[in-house]
């Protein structure tokens, strides 16, 4: 059992626990709420895609906007209704 902070942390480390088959339950305070196992071979419906190089071209499509959008409006407007 790991605390969240100590997970936050040390990262890197659980998931190299969890890919040599192990297990981590994760307890915010001692309540436990998630638990980290390996995927395995069954993955229980998920498909593993490899990983895309992000300095390669892939095709893009542009889209124009109809009209012209204020983006840092759009945000104020939303945290003033909070």
């Amino acid at each position: 059992m790991v605390k969240v902070s100590e997970l936050k942390a040390k990262l890197s480390g659980y998931f190299a626990h969890v890919r040599g088959g192990g297990t981590v339950t994760v307890c915010d305070r001692k309540t436990p709420i998630a638990r980290l196992v390996p995927i395995g071979d069954q993955a229980g419906g998920l498909k593993v895609r490899e990983a895309i190089d992000p300095r390669a071209p892939w095709p893009r499509r542009r889209i124009k906007l109809k009209k012209q959008v204020d983006v840092v409006e759009l945000l104020g407007a939303d945290r003033a209704d909070r």
